[in-house]
């Protein structure tokens, strides 16, 4: 029995089948293999094209569909990028690029809203400050672009988009709409009130359906563009970061996943209702969330995390025409310098406002260079323990919430495929990391598999989930990385 899982990224889309019988990923692809555009037409401002992104899932399957039967899938399921905001018309064809995660542009307006409707409420109903996500987005829309506003039939997030180009069908689920602070936990319906507060009209939301469950099946059109049979269920769906958690079988209240792609999130499952009041970490719907289990995903994201060191490989590919710069041979060089890379500090900011930063964008920052001592080996892992630092301010707020954990989970991938990241992680945060050969894509067929019916039990789904390896943190580098890292919030205000 096999399923697709689709990963919509802002990198770039992922692909994988997985077999249900044997619980392993049998074929994977990506489209494109390079990173994908990010249109930045004005400083703060993040765009992607949706339909750029179906060409990719066009592309990606065909890649995989080379190998494996594309009429013997069985569910698909979606992961993708949270907090974007895409727009159709009655016609389903998009109004304008997709304002992507990243974007800075709506911050003034969510923060606006949080202020007329009182701190108290947004914290009480919304577990978040409106901020930059998804309903402030729409909110920037209405006021800045009224003439593609009045055209607006739905309002998405991007897997709903893709759901919609698989289907025919538009619709959502509960937990992408927490995304986008458009969800009242206290009342768990639409957060109706937010909009009607914007005097936007709430039949622009979508018709909900499960995270985990029948959604839609694939339509007659999609079904001949990818080769998939027709009728095939669409049965699960959650942004990145939840299904992340999901892929490493993090369900449960107290256990906490990680992620360093392009961005870099800590993720803590929590039975209650958590709220930072400053905004620094933010709680959303987790995909296996009901009303009788309670599961909401505790949140802390830095956007500029796998993107800073991604950078610092372009930008010396560039300067060296001719040489391949890979990231082992960066790895390789960051080995040479000791912890703490003889003082250089580098801070990982500079892509879109930071909510760990209570959004506020600094940039990127080199700190302490000497240019007559350090090298490009000390830049490389002062860039990566910059990395971990900025993400354990976020661990130190979680846990400050009543979060705590000895174990984080996390897919040996991007950041983590390097030995000094990850020693730098456990070391830092005090934390053991386990390491798993999984990733996005196997973890929304995964969840296809689950909620297309096929595992009787979540025991069942993750019984081939196996640990590849496990980072202890050890005293006397624990010791080394907590001088260091208090001299990198030092620098941060200055």
């Amino acid at each position: 029995m096999l399923f697709l899982g689709i990963d919509l990224g802002s990198s770039s889309v992922k692909v994988s089948v997985f077999d249900g019988d044997s619980g392993r990923c049998v074929r994977s692809a990506q489209h494109p293999e390079h990173e994908l555009e990010i249109l930045s037409p004005q400083p703060g401002w993040a765009e992607q094209d949706p339909n750029t992104w179906w060409h990719c899932v066009q592309q990606a399957c065909a890649k995989v569909f080379e190998h494996v039967d594309p009429q013997k899938i069985n569910a698909v399921g979606i992961a993708y990028q949270m907090h974007g905001l895409v727009l159709v018309d009655q016609q389903q064809q998009v109004l304008r690029p997709a304002i992507i995660w990243c974007d800075s542009r709506a911050v003034e307006y969510g923060e606006q809203a949080a202020q007329e409707l009182g701190e108290q409420y947004c914290f009480e109903h919304l577990l978040n400050s409106p901020g930059n996500f998804t309903a402030a987005k729409l909110r920037w829309v209405q006021r800045n672009e009224p003439d593609i506003f009045e055209r607006i039939d739905k309002l998405m997030l991007p897997g709903d988009f893709i759901a919609m180009k698989l289907s025919g069908e538009i619709n959502s689920t509960a937990t992408g709409l927490s995304e986008g602070t458009l969800w009242d936990y206290q009342q768990r319906r639409p957060a109706n009130e937010l909009l009607k507060h914007w005097d936007i009209d709430t039949s622009l939301l979508p018709e909900l359906v499960p995270s985990i469950g029948k959604q839609s099946q694939v339509c007659e059109a999609a079904a001949k563009q990818l080769g998939l049979k027709a009728g095939t269920a669409i049965s699960y769906r959650a942004g990145d970061q939840a299904n992340n958690a999901f892929s490493l079988n993090v369900l449960q209240a107290g256990e906490i996943a990680a992620t360093a792609g392009t961005s870099g999130v800590i993720y803590g499952v929590s039975d209650r209702p958590l709220s930072d009041t400053h905004s620094r970490v933010n709680t959303f719907l987790h995909c296996n969330d009901s009303a009788a289990a309670p599961r909401n995903g505790v949140l802390v994201c830095v956007n500029g995390t796998g993107r800073s060191f991604s950078w610092l490989r372009q930008t010396l590919g560039e300067a060296m025409p001719g040489t391949k710069i890979t990231y082992p041979a960066l790895n390789h060089l960051a080995a040479q310098v000791n912890i703490g890379s003889d003082g250089l500090l580098f801070q990982p900011f500079g892509n879109g406002a930071e909510r760990i930063l209570q959004n506020r964008n600094p940039g990127a920052r080199l700190i302490n260079l000497d240019l007559n001592r350090h090298q490009l080996g000390h830049w490389v892992r002062a860039t990566q323990e910059g990395i971990v630092f900025a993400l354990n301010m976020g661990f130190e707020v979680l846990k400050s919430l009543g979060g705590s954990c000895d174990v984080i989970r996390a897919g040996k991938s991007n950041m983590f495929l390097s030995d000094i990241f990850t020693q730098a992680f456990a070391n830092t945060t005090g934390a053991a990391v386990e390491l798993y050969d999984t990733d996005g894509a196997e973890g929304a067929a995964r969840g296809a598999a689950i909620g297309s019916g096929f595992y009787a039990s979540d025991k069942e789904a993750f019984a081939g989930l196996q640990v590849l390896s496990t980072v202890e943190p050890e005293p006397q580098l624990t010791q080394r990385y907590a001088s260091t890292y208090a001299e990198w919030r030092k620098h941060l205000s200055t």
